[in-house]
């Protein structure tokens, strides 16, 4: 390994490690190294379904998902290369009169945090998006300005910008581990191909967040889980340039325009969370029929692809943002821990900047991170905060259990 020291070090080459390291190098940090156990992007990061909203449950949701598409509508001018936004429109769909008051609950924190988001009626949800059947809707909420990339091509824009901003990227380099002095503050990283020293650290790791947690001596609960996504063949009504995207929330159920076709993506509340290995064919199969009968033109379409993923989710939905701190409740000064609770394309931006603008500044302007710490769980990993209802079903606990 060339480096032997650095002024930042990154654990993790995905969505958040990459856009961080970016980050700290286009704001002046001079030497910084990102540690990457597999291939940059090879994880989660290439096989997500590419959704970016800013209709949160929460306004840290909010704040984080409409900064992370500001980022992504400004990328090709600041950066000569793009994750491929297109702006599609994001409709939530009420289907019960419990799911219309709460998104008239939710609609009036969204705009009074400037969002542009309105409710339509059942007639302009089928007016916005004509494939949809009326017979199981009340009505949705409605954000233009939500859209979707391209996942790969997000991978090729943050492995560019890291290139071109001087990043030292080291793949195939396992962190095994911190180095701290006598005062418990961090002074290296531990790795398989030798150490590096360092006073600043940014823990990411998506979906193995939690065995990263345990190599630096840190509880995070953040779990993993599999999530399926599957493409339909192309359909004359589906080949538009632009038709809203939709999200049937209680069901986990969402869906967008690709290839001619729809994206359809799923979780199952009910999964045991661990490593995903292969398609619940079953389970996909019941969720394409849920897609037909809101999409009817749906109904009989092959599928052209389908996938699953280990994905990574917090026990409340939201992202974990703020200093590593030990079982014994020790704040490890110098190691930051960032994680988007399985919303790295949504927030992944954003969610990069904060850990950057906290590990080298210790404050940051994008959200307020009073409650997004390590210390809102307790030592059974519950959260003390209500959680983003506006999120697929993950489970309501992780791993990250005890350090050994």
């Amino acid at each position: 390994m060339a480096a032997d020291s650095a002024d930042l070090v990154v654990v993790g080459g995905g969505t958040i490690g990459g856009w961080a390291s970016y980050f700290a190098k286009s704001i002046g940090t001079s030497r910084v190294v990102v540690l990457e156990r597999g291939i940059v992007g090879q994880g989660a990061s290439s096989r997500a379904a590419g959704i970016v909203r800013a209709q949160g449950g929460t306004p840290a949701a909010v704040r984080l998902g409409m900064w992370s598409i500001g980022f992504y509508r400004l990328q090709r001018d600041e950066l000569g290369a793009d994750s491929g936004f297109k702006e599609h429109g994001y409709l939530l769909l009420a289907l019960t009169q419990e799911d219309v008051r709460a998104a008239r609950e939710r609609l009036a924190m969204q705009r009074g945090l400037g969002l542009d988001v309105r409710w339509v009626d059942q007639a302009e949800v089928v007016s916005l998006n004509p494939t949809l059947s009326p017979d199981m809707l009340r009505g949705a909420t409605y954000a233009p300005g939500d859209g979707c990339i391209d996942p790969p091509r997000n991978v090729v824009a943050y492995f560019a910008a890291m290139q071109r901003a001087g990043v030292e990227l080291h793949e195939r380099t396992a962190f095994l581990g911190l180095r701290r002095d006598g005062h418990g503050r961090v002074t290296g990283v531990e790795t398989s191909a030798g150490p590096i020293s360092t006073e600043q650290v940014v823990l990411t790791g998506g979906p193995s967040l939690g065995e990263v947690g345990t190599l630096a001596g840190v509880r995070i609960p953040a779990g993993a889980v599999r999530h399926q996504v599957a493409v339909t063949e192309p359909h004359p009504e589906l080949e538009r340039d632009r038709l809203p995207m939709a999200f049937d929330v209680g069901a986990g159920l969402y869906w967008r325009l690709e290839e001619g076709g729809l994206l359809f993506g799923m979780s199952n509340p009910d999964e045991p969370p661990g490593e995903a290995r292969e398609v619940d064919w079953p389970y996909l199969e019941t969720m394409r029929r849920r897609l037909a009968e809101f999409v009817p033109v749906t109904e009989g379409l092959g599928l052209r692809k389908a996938w699953a993923a280990t994905i990574d989710y917090t026990p409340d939905h939201l992202p974990i943002l703020g200093p590593a701190i030990t079982a014994e409740g020790e704040v490890l000064e110098g190691v930051t821990v960032a994680s988007a609770g399985g919303h790295g394309m949504m927030w992944g931006p954003a969610v990069a900047r904060v850990a950057v603008d906290l590990a080298l500044d210790g404050k940051t302007d994008v959200v307020d991170v009073t409650d997004l710490g390590l210390d809102r769980f307790d030592d059974q990993g519950r959260s003390r905060l209500a959680a983003d209802s506006i999120a697929l079903p993950f489970p309501t606990s992780a791993g990250g259990g005890p350090p050994t």
